[in-house]
This record gives structure tokens, sequence and C-alpha cells, in this order.
């Protein structure tokens, strides 16, 4: 079990399924993570849930990870006309 947790809710009903598929995307992509990092989506609501038993490791991940929201929604708001 882990020691430490934390949970970020995000809601935006245009961008939250392809944020999703772009953190889901990296998510799988870094087995050796040393958090455990569960997404999941309902519909305009994405969850992401960070577990970790060091402070530095879940930090680092929770940082990551929200740089990584903020550049998807970046660039899918450029791509608008």
């Amino acid at each position: 079990m882990s020691k430490i947790s934390a949970i970020v809710t995000i809601k935006d009903k245009d961008k939250t399924k392809a944020i999703f598929d772009s953190l889901n995307t990296d998510n799988r992509f870094y087995p050796e993570n040393p958090t455990k990092t569960t997404l999941s989506i309902t519909k305009n609501t994405l969850k992401i849930e960070i577990n970790a038993d060091e402070i530095a490791h879940l930090r680092a991940n929770l940082n990551s990870t929200l740089r990584l929201v903020q550049a998807s929604s970046d660039s899918l708001e450029s791509l608008k006309l």
C-alpha cells in the first residue's frame, strides 16, 4: 500500500477526452515509474490518482502530469479557429 496519494479532477466539456488520451499514452509507456498513476474518465470529468511511497516521487509525478495536462489543453486551444 502506498503511503502518499493525490487525486486531481479535471472538468472540461470540450477537451477532456483528448487530454485523457494524451496522458494515458504517456502513462502506458513508462512502466518503471516509481509511482502508480491511475486515469479514469466519465462524461466530461478526468480523474487522476497518483500513489507513491515517497513524497519526492509524488511531487515529481504530479508536476509532470499537470504540465502534460496544460500542454495538451494549450495545444488543443491553439487548434481552434
